[in-house]
């Protein structure tokens, strides 16, 4: 059996959300606690009394997703062997890269809350949207995306499943977009709740500034393969990780064929860790016979530990 723990990314998040784990587990409070000194805020108090609204705010749901996602993996990491491989989706390739050893935490925090902010303020005074498009293969997608390009910025964003992709840009693009999506087929069409056009070149702004910062930051050599959203391939030197993470910002994040290379190369079992089961689900519509387990709580830690080892022993 070969394993794959993965992360998810923005739009995971809900109030509370690592409340039960931190309170549970000493190892995953702590986390908590050093980046809230990292941060200047208490991170685990606006997990728990934040709006919503508040919480969807980019520069305050980047760092609360991706704490969470280390914390329930630091509860329950132990448990599970070590995974031949990690993958993240979006911000959720910061928890996989901590967890390869290739960041240290501390600066990681730093990293992913500027990485908010740079991504927030290049969405100020832009009309953009982010859609989903589900029912349509990524070719016919690409296609019409093309076609609206001189009304303004629309592009995939993110590949998540065979039939659905995300596309982001300028509003009146996307809207055009969507309107010849729809006559080409589209069974359904949701509106993201971001704050702006991620993965898209409205986002070079925050690109460039964060390439700034990357390059304070000491990076070293993956322990476990870590799977690029750019390139859907293992990262390998520090420097083209480097390089990765910077063009992340304004490229696709290329989950389905992330997903394709993992099989290939014998996963066949996914571990999420951090809140909900976005990632168990955009696994299962690309390959559905994976096992696809979660950790979020301490009920899903024995639920998925006890359905684990039945597996091993079968």
């Amino acid at each position: 059996m070969n394993t794959a723990f993965v992360f998810p990314g923005q739009g995971a998040q809900y109030v509370g959300m690592g409340m039960e784990i931190a309170d549970r587990y000493p190892q995953a409070k702590t986390l908590y606690d050093r980046a809230s000194n990292i941060l200047g805020f208490d991170l685990l108090q606006m997990c728990r009394d934040s709006s919503p609204e508040l919480l969807q705010q980019t520069e305050n749901a980047q760092p609360a997703i991706f704490v969470t996602n280390l914390a329930c993996l630091m509860a329950a990491q132990t448990q599970f062997p070590e995974p031949t491989f990690l993958a993240g989706f979006s911000l959720g390739e910061y928890s996989a890269l901590v967890a390869s050893g290739v960041i240290e935490f501390e600066d990681a925090v730093f990293l992913v809350q500027q990485r908010a902010i740079f991504m927030q303020e290049a969405s100020v005074n832009r009309d953009t949207k982010m859609v989903a498009i589900i029912g349509l293969y990524p070719e016919i997608v690409e296609a019409i995306c093309q076609q609206v390009k001189a009304i303004g910025i629309c592009q995939p964003t993110n590949y998540n499943a065979p039939n659905q992709t995300v596309i982001g840009g300028e509003a009146k693009a996307v809207e055009q977009a969507i309107a010849l999506l729809q006559q080409a087929g589209a069974t359904k069409v949701v509106q993201l709740a971001v704050s702006g056009a991620f993965h898209t070149p409205l986002m070079q702004s925050a690109a460039k500034r964060l390439a700034g910062i990357l390059a304070t930051i000491n990076i070293c050599e993956p322990r476990i393969p870590v799977i690029s959203n750019v390139t859907a391939q293992p990262i390998t030197t520090s420097e083209h990780i480097r390089s990765l993470l910077i063009h992340q910002i304004t490229l696709p994040v290329r989950w389905v064929t992330s997903i394709q290379h993992l099989v290939n190369h014998g996963v066949d079992t996914f571990i999420e860790f951090g809140p909900g089961k976005t990632i168990s689900g955009l696994v299962k519509q690309n390959f559905n016979q994976a096992k696809t387990l979660n950790v979020e709580n301490s009920t899903s830690i024995n639920e998925s530990l006890a359905a684990f080892q039945a597996s091993v022993r079968v």
